[in-house]
């Protein structure tokens, strides 16, 4: 899984151009709100507008306070982030491969939602998963990019302590 340099810098392009299309695609076929059924009982497509951070956190706060402190911090934790990525590529023997990838989709996914909150205040969610009762907050191409590699990161965090 030892991908090359041009291709881990090539996904973050790539994710924040998936997430990018997809959300706008969303915009202009699905009405606000309307869902379209994909997997009955699990699965659907629906077109929400996320004004706050993930769950909706801050969605009700005014809008100086929720630009300040979501497009704030999003930009902060993008820099390190890319900062740590960058490190990663000069510095190949201080990150294992899977934390390179982990790093290069978190990245990918944060530009593309940092995208959207400075120049439209909010965030397009439209993949939502659920079952019975239960149902997980609508989601996106970024928001997904930002889960697998905040997981992966996890995961390789935990395998590099075991063999310490």
């Amino acid at each position: 899984m030892n991908l090359p340099k041009t291709a881990l810098i090539g996904l973050i392009p790539g994710i924040f151009v998936l997430d990018w299309i997809s959300k706008r695609w969303i915009e202009q076929n699905v009405s606000f709100w309307d869902t379209k059924v994909v997997i009955p009982g699990l699965f659907s497509i629906v077109h929400a507008q996320n004004r706050g951070a993930a769950f909706s956190i801050l969605a009700d706060a005014p809008d100086s306070v929720r630009g300040v402190v979501l497009i704030g911090l999003s930009g902060v934790v993008t820099l390190i982030v890319a900062w740590m990525f960058r490190s990663a590529l000069l510095k190949p023997r201080t990150y294992t491969a899977a934390g390179r990838l982990a790093l290069a989709l978190v990245l990918g996914g944060a530009l593309g939602n940092l995208y959207d909150r400075i120049l439209r205040g909010s965030v397009t969610d439209f993949v939502l998963v659920y079952w019975r009762d239960y149902q997980w907050p609508a989601f996106n191409v970024a928001d997904s990019a930002i889960s697998v590699g905040a997981v992966l990161l996890l995961i390789d965090l935990w395998r590099q302590k075991e063999t310490v």
